[in-house]
């Protein structure tokens, strides 16, 4: 009696304070789908003009179904917001080739944080000199293949890493323009894996120890190497300006102090990035020309307070340029409804193809995408294939209560960091990224295959 009375408690607490039953379960949120989504007459959901009927029966699932005609025009959109920065498209959120062309095209620039995202840059043709490399524990490879490319920042993240570029540089004979990363110490009010500014954490130099100010001075007497300024990054999907307010004046105080000190300038500082995006209708986060607006006015006031001229500032989006611009298309396997709790329908893929609600408690919603539903909503848990009881791909939501083994089900918001974060979770090949634009599809990364794993074991 005891064990019903605990579930009964449960109960209670089923779904989360901001899930409300939908009035129709075949609306698209304008909030979460890619600029071209919507239902042709029949409710089949289009992206791109395409079915997704039409695309998973050609290209399987899962699938990641990217609208390319999106991700342009949000390129589009923070460079015209962001007309007098330096704007650096943040690779680890999703790069392909591709990718790295369409950024090229637009304007960009590109964030790249490890040698296989160097390489991929390489091999799109993107140029050096408009690339970023980051990375806590750059390799002496990685670094060199940096220079011998071209690439016009390098953002140190250590002392190691100073002494390790000044040999290179003299090895190489070229010298390296770096942003010395600065943590700032402020907790951004965001999951804790993904607040990056903090001081108990690996990435930057300490303000509060002084490092920080050390390390600026370094790299500026240092030989063969040149200080360009200095870099900041306070997390990732941050909805408020508040952190940045304060993370731009720390960071315009050890500017001032420099310039003071050593009678040089630093011409620019780099804010990050960590932009949010809507994962549901209740996430409201800031435009592109809203942030914008305030990190212009983060600096001038603060660079007026101290009496220094403002430098060029520099951002990094990643999720707020290609989160909207992806939809995760599954089949439905099974669906057992447990009474008195909710219904879990379980799907083609999982924590392999969307580790995020595992690592970040990341939210997602869900729509039937081959029909259209009068049935009555039923809160319901999206479940992947794992042998794992974290496999969560939509935690709350509700769903159809006629969902079946065989109905199509798209998942918004999938472009950022799902396809980076994926996975071979008990031996499954990852989804492919599948493009539509002009009214036609193309494969941008192929569907991995059981001869791909099989390949790799030597056993």
């Amino acid at each position: 009696m005891n064990d019903v009375n605990d579930m009964n408690d449960v109960n209670d607490t089923l779904k989360p304070g901001w899930l409300t039953e939908p009035a129709d379960l075949n609306t698209l949120s304008p909030y979460l789908w890619p600029a071209t989504a919507a239902r042709d007459s029949s409710g089949v959901l289009t992206v791109g003009g395409l079915r997704v009927t039409d695309l998973a029966a050609e290209f399987g699932t899962p699938m990641y179904l990217f609208d390319e005609d999106d991700f342009r025009a949000r390129c589009a959109e923070f460079r015209t917001a962001f007309h007098d920065f330096d704007v650096y498209y943040a690779g680890k959120a999703f790069l392909c080739k591709a990718v790295a062309r369409i950024c090229a095209e637009a304007g960009l620039g590109l964030d790249v944080c490890t040698l296989g995202e160097l390489k991929t840059a390489i091999a799109a043709g993107f140029p050096g000199e408009r690339m970023v490399l980051h990375g806590n524990n750059k390799s002496a490879e990685e670094l060199t293949t940096a220079l011998r490319h071209g690439v016009a920042r390098i953002v140190v993240d250590s002392f190691d890493e100073l002494a390790l570029l000044k040999e290179l540089a003299a090895d190489t004979g070229v010298r390296p323009t770096v942003l010395v990363r600065v943590n700032v110490g402020v907790r951004a009010d965001t999951h804790a894996n993904i607040a990056t500014a903090h001081d108990d954490q690996k990435f930057g130099f300490s303000l509060r120890t002084g490092d920080a100010a050390a390390a600026v001075a370094y790299a500026h007497d240092a030989d063969g190497i040149e200080l360009a300024g200095l870099h900041m990054h306070l997390g990732s999907q941050i909805f408020g300006m508040d952190s940045f307010e304060v993370g731009v004046e720390r960071m315009m105080k050890v500017r001032a102090d420099f310039i003071r000190t050593c009678g040089a300038e630093l011409p620019e500082v780099s804010v990050g990035g960590g932009f949010a995006i809507a994962y549901r209708d209740h996430h409201q986060p800031l435009a592109p020309a809203g942030i914008a607006d305030a990190l212009r006015r983060f600096s001038e006031q603060s660079c007026r307070g101290l009496g220094v001229s403002a430098p060029r500032l520099a951002i990094e989006p990643g999720r707020a340029v290609v989160g909207r611009s992806a939809c995760t298309v599954y089949r439905v396997g099974t669906v057992k409804n447990v009474e008195g709790l909710r219904a879990f329908v379980s799907v083609d893929g999982g924590m392999s193809d969307n580790i995020r609600p595992a690592l970040y408690d990341g939210i997602y919603s869900a729509v039937l995408a081959d029909r259209l539903t009068t049935a009555e909503p039923r809160l319901s848990r999206v479940v992947g294939v794992h042998c794992d009881a974290g496999d969560v791909v939509v935690r709350d939501d509700y769903l159809a209560s006629d969902i079946h083994s065989g109905d199509l089900l798209a998942v918004p918001c999938t472009g950022a960091y799902c396809r980076s974060l994926s996975n071979n979770f008990n031996h499954t090949p990852r989804p492919p990224v599948v493009a539509v634009g002009g009214g036609t599809a193309s494969v941008w990364v192929r569907r991995e295959t059981y001869d791909d794993l099989l390949g790799l074991d030597l056993g």
